[in-house]
């Protein structure tokens, strides 16, 4: 079944701003509303902590942090598709989210659609633990401590050494960043993967 928003409905939205109630009238009349309860809160599994968007602070962060570097980029949680439109906007390409939640990969098409990018980002509805990073070199994400911990050794096992790791909200809980960029919440952390390989290397020796 194709998951893209109704074309109407995008010809329809496109042209305008949209206020609380237009949001509320087009749930209602696509079915999202339902939809987007049952993805986001009632189906377990999707995230360890409410989905937050990025601040335009942290945005900006992960791009400095992400600067003089070029090729493709994943983000991995990509909820409403800002850091990949950006990261698109920036040069980038392909730029592509990978992200659980079904109504968060919707949003994320809709805003790619109406900025006029939507042939030229792609989001996938894909568990992030599935997805092959052998060949990514760069690699955002904004994920609860718990997870990133978690993420840590798939990153290691799969990234080439030439990979660099921009994580923003919340830093690897036992990597050590080459960079910080920003303060409070809206700092953002990097991680040079070949310095990473080599300690594990090390430590497994």
């Amino acid at each position: 079944m194709d998951d893209d928003l109704p074309d109407e409905v995008f010809a329809k939205l496109r042209s305008k701003e949209l206020g609380l109630w237009d949001v509320a009238q087009i749930a209602a009349g696509t079915g999202l509303a339902i939809y987007a309860m049952w993805a986001g809160i009632l189906q377990p599994g999707f995230r360890k902590v409410p989905y937050i968007p990025a601040s335009k602070g942290q945005v900006q962060n992960v791009m400095t942090l992400l600067r003089g570097r070029s090729g493709a980029l994943v983000d991995l949680g990509s909820g409403d598709g800002r850091i990949v439109l950006e990261a698109h906007q920036h040069g980038f390409s392909p730029a592509v989210g990978y992200e659980l939640n079904p109504w968060l990969v919707q949003l994320a098409r809709y805003h790619a659609w109406r900025g006029g990018h939507h042939e030229k980002v792609l989001y996938r509805r894909e568990d992030l633990w599935k997805v092959d990073l052998s060949q990514c070199k760069n690699i955002t994400v904004f994920l609860a401590p718990s997870v990133l911990l978690l993420l840590q050794e798939k990153l290691q096992a799969e990234l080439p050494d030439d990979a660099l790791v921009v994580a923003g909200r919340f830093p690897f809980p036992d990597w050590k960043p080459c960079r910080v960029e920003g303060h409070g919440v809206d700092r953002a952390w990097a991680y040079n993967m070949k310095v990473h390989k080599h300690k594990q290397e090390q430590e497994e020796k």
